[in-house]
């Protein structure tokens, strides 16, 4: 495989695994809350689809949309491939060029940071169910469950990128 492969493949990889770890992050939290599994997603793809901007309509028991909920996931997976594919390639950047692997470095961090803070931005409406340490937790996760992939592919990557 080349380079170039492996640093895609590996992009598309995390981002999969950062896909998921939400997904099961909210699946775990709405089965908690006693709302049903779908609720978030359900939530966030009526407010992203239909212009939600009241959620207490769905305090009250609210049918899933299905196809709200397709179309949700499908959005939140192609983002999250496209951020796995920006974090690759900015690691394969450091790797190339380690002189600035620390900048590449900040970079990751000060996107994790700045996709919290977006995604906080545009779900303000819905702080009553969806709280930001939800946010801060789920997006967590994504990215712990992502690093231990890469670093398990990439031995030494960690010690390379944040000295």
């Amino acid at each position: 495989m080349t380079v170039r492969n492996q640093w895609v493949r590996d992009g598309l990889v995390v981002g999969l695994i950062a896909y998921a770890a939400v997904a099961v992050f909210y699946s775990g939290f709405d089965l908690l809350a006693s709302r049903g599994t779908l609720f978030t997603v359900n939530l966030l793809g009526q407010g992203l689809f239909h212009g939600l901007r009241d959620p207490s309509v769905l305090l009250f028991p609210v049918p899933v949309d299905l196809q709200v909920v397709f179309w949700y996931n499908t959005v939140h997976l192609v983002l999250s491939l496209a951020i796995g594919l920006l974090v690759l390639w900015l690691v394969e950047l450091a790797e190339q060029n380690p002189a600035r692997a620390g900048l590449m470095a900040g970079f990751i961090i000060t996107g994790f940071a700045i996709t919290v803070a977006v995604i906080g931005r545009l779900t303000e409406p819905m702080r009553a169910l969806l709280p930001w340490w939800s946010i801060v937790v789920a997006n967590g996760a994504a990215t712990a469950c992502a690093a231990f992939y890469l670093l398990r592919r990439r031995p030494g990557l960690g010690r390379r990128m944040f000295g």
